[in-house]
């Protein structure tokens, strides 16, 4: 996926654009990048404008001290601006899913709807984030290769990660290739956001909430929570799929995409 570059809010931000119509804006989850939604792009941008952004300290974007889920919101607001994109339809999995709840929050006009894959709501609890920071400890001082090594079993269904070699040395790949001072930032953003909770009840949009039958990390009862507080929002769970459904069974994912974009039509 070959990378454009917008100057925002004095970092660089790598993206890929693609396509013409409904604006899409997709957020990969940590720690990933762009790439993550390959099959996504390929299936959307024929019909729709599909941006796809490296966070900041992922991918090919510029590396910060801070990285909180506020300011990767407020990175996806300035590259909008500098595409001339004014309202869109937002979405994200995991970390991507919170800079999403983010966005929604601040950026509420600029939402045309939301997409929820693999992500939760709720804030860290104590002990999460006494955890996020011993990881980021041991990105800084080991190395992304630790990191995969522990997280890696964690996002797959686990006959996925038996038997889907291919997808999980994919997944692998965007790892171990993530700067390990992006990694720790993206750590300690997540561990101290806000809780968004509250939030659910204020979304007017239409929203979608995908989640994988097998997701051990954001579960079916994470999303199913969301359903019920989101008033308008439509929840599709993929069968034989841990956390990252959408490179897991991207066929039944994109599905669920291409019919909920659809009914915004």
């Amino acid at each position: 996926m070959s990378a454009n570059r917008k100057r925002v809010r004095g970092i660089e931000i790598a993206y890929e654009e693609r396509g013409q119509g409904t604006p899409v804006v997709l957020l990969h989850g940590f720690p990933f990048n762009r790439s993550l939604w390959r099959e996504q792009v390929d299936a959307l941008s024929a019909r729709h404008h599909v941006v796809v952004p490296d966070l900041r300290g992922h991918g090919e974007t510029t590396v910060t001290e801070s990285a909180t889920m506020e300011e990767m919101a407020d990175d996806v607001a300035g590259l909008m601006d500098a595409l001339d994109i004014e309202r869109a339809v937002v979405g994200g999995l995991s970390m991507g899913g919170y800079v999403t709840f983010a966005f929604a929050r601040k950026y509420p006009q600029r939402v045309r709807a939301l997409i929820l894959a693999d992500t939760r709501p709720q804030a860290d609890t104590e002990e999460a984030r006494q955890n996020r920071e011993m990881m980021a400890q041991r990105a800084l001082e080991e190395g992304m290769e630790a990191i995969a090594e522990i997280q890696l079993p964690k996002l797959f269904a686990p006959n996925n990660f038996e038997r889907e070699t291919e997808k999980v040395a994919r997944v692998r790949e965007m790892m171990v290739t993530t700067n390990r001072e992006g990694t720790a930032a993206a750590l300690r953003g997540m561990a101290s956001r806000l809780d968004a909770s509250d939030l659910l009840p204020q979304i007017k949009v239409p929203s979608l909430i995908i989640v994988g039958r097998e997701d051990r990390l954001t579960t079916l009862a994470d999303a199913e929570k969301m359903h019920e507080a989101i008033q308008d929002s439509h929840l599709v769970v993929i069968d034989e799929a841990g956390h990252v459904s959408n490179i897991e069974r991207a066929i039944q994912f994109n599905r669920a995409l291409v019919e909920f974009l659809d009914t915004l039509d």
